[in-house]
């Protein structure tokens, strides 16, 4: 397990799913965490008093208010952007607005407090987004703005490792395939399509994509960055 020991990290969207795994493996491998949330007050204050994890409410779609988050961590060593969104349908019938407001939370969101936490990031950080293997590939009708927004995801992380590499700070994209949570149950009605294209039929779950998050905010794992970490059960095979 990583020691990060005295290290700060800060969750974008933690008080659920994958970012509530994140947020209990990264207090449990030592690091004094922080951890935005929106629409789940609920939530968070159970994370929080299981945790000890410090709850703060941010919309991760306002750029003001995440940004304002961001300075209050300072200095900042892990951030960890989970926030995001899904909608699928055929792209005449989505509405435009929400259209916007998946582009502001999937794409111009990580973009903005990614450049926002380098500036104020100690040296040899980790910035780490949440991606998707849809970005990858998309194996079915109706996922275009959302496989959209999750390859503007990779093209973030390749183009910010080299604006931030001379301090030594990696930025990485980690990429799940289909994981049990809320939003895509393992029990869920699209679990036969997704799992006859795996080479492992199963859901994973979020404790995997945390394990995979806790490495890439270690210390063995500073010579990594502006990579694409595919945890997906063998799904983009």
């Amino acid at each position: 397990m990583p020691d990060l020991t005295g290290k700060r990290a800060l969750v974008l969207g933690g008080s659920r799913g994958i970012g509530a795994a994140i947020v209990r493996r990264l207090v449990s491998d030592g690091a004094s965490t922080t951890f935005t949330y929106s629409s789940s007050p609920d939530a968070a204050d159970v994370l929080a008093n299981e945790t000890g994890a410090t709850p703060l409410r941010a919309d991760s779609g306002d750029r003001e208010a995440v940004a304002e988050v961001i300075k209050h961590q300072e200095p900042l060593d892990i951030l960890v952007i989970n926030a995001g969104v899904a909608i699928f349908g055929n792209p005449p019938d989505v509405e435009p607005s929400a259209i916007d407001r998946l582009i502001d939370i999937n794409v111009r969101g990580p973009y903005h407090a990614a450049v926002q936490a380098g500036q104020r990031m100690n040296d040899n950080g980790r910035i780490i987004v949440i991606g998707s293997v849809n970005g990858d590939r998309m194996p079915f009708a109706g996922g275009a703005a959302y496989a959209l927004s999750k390859s503007a995801v990779q093209g973030l992380v390749r183009g910010l490792a080299r604006d931030l590499g001379d301090r030594g700070i990696t930025v990485n994209n980690v990429q799940p395939g289909p994981v049990d949570t809320d939003m895509n149950p393992a029990d869920g009605p699209m679990k036969d399509l997704m799992h006859a294209g795996m080479a492992i039929k199963r859901h994973g779950s979020p404790e995997e994509i945390a394990g995979m998050v806790a490495y890439l905010a270690g210390p063995e794992a500073a010579f990594v960055t502006g990579a694409q970490h595919t945890i997906d059960g063998g799904f983009g095979a």
